[in-house]
């Protein structure tokens, strides 16, 4: 935690997160342009941030791309400030960390969105409740309908996503790290505001760590994120 406060107290690092957060998935070039310091300072920056969790990157031929992850101040909003708006809940604390060694489901694609967590289970227990629709309607309603296109327990999940315009794809990959489960979502082909999606993503994952941490089916989607349009309901004249 003390490491997250230390990398967003630097202007400089803030807003290189900005930047990330408009246009995710940027090399250290492109990030380069558009800041007024040296390249070393760039990345001295982006080595403290990725340390934080606050970055993930991913790593494609010669070129390592950065993306926004933020997981890590969901826990903060979680520990500190949720407390204050809703009622108590006997909830544990969500423990997120952030790293990304590579998407080895994606070859040649590189995701939109990407975040990654630890879940203290073993995979075959987190691939379960992820295979569990009714439980994981329970903790993201207005999540867009998935449909699966290749699985193979407990290790991935390769779903489509009902999105406007063209379909979006996402993987999950589950990884043993000791006596917790290493969870990766990777997204492609989001639509053109793809905040709402990684916003709704990293509340999924933390009801996700809920359920399976304390049997609790608690929710975190807001009603207005990843919320689908309906194609039955034609829109008004």
């Amino acid at each position: 935690m003390d490491a997250i406060f230390k990398a967003l107290g630097d202007p400089a690092r803030r807003q290189i997160l900005d930047a990330l957060r408009r246009d995710d998935g940027q090399t250290l070039s492109q990030l380069e342009d558009g800041f007024e310091m040296t390249r070393f300072g760039v990345m001295k920056h982006l080595g403290v941030l990725e340390d934080a969790g606050l970055i993930t990157t991913a790593k494609r031929g010669r070129f390592k791309h950065h993306y926004l992850n933020a997981v890590p101040l969901q826990e903060a909003i979680d520990r500190w400030i949720e407390p204050l708006l809703v009622a108590p809940a006997a909830r544990a604390m969500v423990d997120l960390k952030a790293r990304l060694e590579g998407q080895t489901a994606m070859d040649t694609a590189l995701p939109d969105t990407t975040m990654t967590t630890y879940i203290a289970a073993p995979p075959a227990k987190v691939f379960e409740a992820l295979t569990d629709d009714a439980r994981m309607t329970e903790i993201a309603p207005h999540l867009p309908p998935r449909h699966t296109t290749r699985s193979e327990a407990p290790h991935l999940l390769d779903q489509t996503l009902e999105t406007p315009g063209d379909p979006a794809r996402l993987v999950i990959t589950l990884r043993p790290e000791g006596p917790h489960t290493e969870i990766t979502l990777s997204q492609f082909g989001t639509p053109d505001d793809a905040a709402p999606f990684r916003t709704g993503w990293v509340r999924m994952l933390a009801g996700l760590k809920t359920l399976i941490e304390t049997g609790q089916a608690t929710g975190f989607a807001d009603p207005e994120l990843l919320a689908a349009p309906d194609p039955k309901k034609e829109t008004p004249k």
